[in-house]
């Protein structure tokens, strides 16, 4: 089952649960809300027999046990709500990310609801005000990597490697009709039977037959058959490698003269038009989201390699002029951040 790893959400859950106690005790003993007002840190918070806790001893044991990561989760916020003004995306990405702890929650017959009051949280929304939080931190990040991480020179390798005109094609999907239960024999003639059958189509085209019937007779991709396998206006992403390299080799008006072998089956492939490749600027938006997610997928993928969010981070609040008074906090954000 998926956990709540989130470093940010664990210290907030911990923040939450202290609260809870500390409310839990001013409800047994019935007493007014009261918060001292502080002056120069001797106020006293607390007191038993022979000794008075005061706002300087909370303090020292704060830093001791939280170091400087409380203070940085309240500048981050603060920075988050100036950079991202509007909350639309950072809301509906928290939403999304709830929906999915709710599915995997019910896959594996967890009590969510349950696990978020035993974190501290009141209910699913305050829990969710936490997330959404999470989501404004790493979208000022993001926002961040994309304007001032991220090169002129990658923007145009990414664009002059992965970026082309969309395509229009026709194509035939043959699919073998394997099952787990079948022997290897088996599976094998079930290839050999599919290929036969996409050779058969490839010669009634040799013969001057109409691909659109031929689509509509033959291919096993029910979204595209009925339209005589019309797949108009497709990218490279959209489709597996084997598909997109046979479409760029043909010239328009062709169609391949071998099946095109696939995890999918064998295609048979008639190119109807390539559109002009985009500038880079039309797609500019979309090359950076796309390189920020290949340096956030590197992150995960080695250890080696510095986590670029923090990275973003550290660099934002430069831009900021942070600055720690506090010698104890500097010196535990500076050790943080190396």
């Amino acid at each position: 089952m998926k956990k709540i790893k989130d470093e940010r959400i664990r210290q907030s859950l911990i923040i939450c649960l202290t609260a809870l106690v500390g409310l839990g005790i001013g409800l047994v003993v019935a007493r007014p809300k009261t918060i001292p007002k502080l002056k120069d840190g001797k106020e006293v918070l607390a007191k038993i027999d022979g000794k008075k806790f005061t706002a300087n001893d909370l303090y020292a044991e704060l830093k001791k046990q939280g170091g400087s990561q409380i203070l940085i989760n309240l500048i981050d916020e603060y920075i988050a709500s100036k950079e991202i003004t509007d909350k639309t995306d950072a809301e509906t990405a928290a939403k999304s990310y709830l929906e999915d702890l709710k599915a995997q929650y019910e896959q594996y017959g967890g009590d969510l609801q349950a696990d978020i009051k035993n974190a501290g949280y009141e209910n699913e929304d305050a829990f969710l005000k936490v997330v959404i939080k999470d989501k404004m931190h790493t979208l000022t990040a993001e926002k961040y990597i994309k304007e001032n991480m991220i090169t002129d020179k990658e923007i145009k390798d990414y664009w002059n490697e992965n970026i082309e005109g969309e395509m229009h094609v026709r194509y035939i999907l043959i699919t073998p009709e394997v099952k787990d239960d079948m022997s290897d024999e088996e599976k094998k003639e079930a290839e050999a039977k599919a290929l036969a059958e996409a050779n058969e189509v490839i010669a009634a085209l040799k013969k001057g037959e109409n691909f659109a019937d031929l689509a509509n007779e033959h291919s096993d991709d029910s979204s595209t058959a009925s339209e005589g396998g019309l797949f108009d206006g497709f990218s490279k992403n959209d489709v597996v490698e084997e598909f997109w390299n046979a479409a760029v080799n043909l010239k328009d008006g062709k169609y391949t003269t071998t099946p095109v072998e696939s995890s999918y089956g064998y295609f048979v492939i008639y190119r109807i038009k390539q559109d002009k490749k985009p500038s880079i600027e039309d797609k500019k938006e979309e090359i950076l989201t796309a390189l920020l997610n290949e340096k956030e997928k590197t992150d995960e993928d080695s250890n080696n390699v510095p986590d670029i969010v923090e990275e973003a981070w550290v660099k934002i609040r430069k831009s900021y002029n942070l600055d720690i008074i506090d010698s104890e906090v500097r010196e535990a954000y500076n050790k943080s951040i190396k």
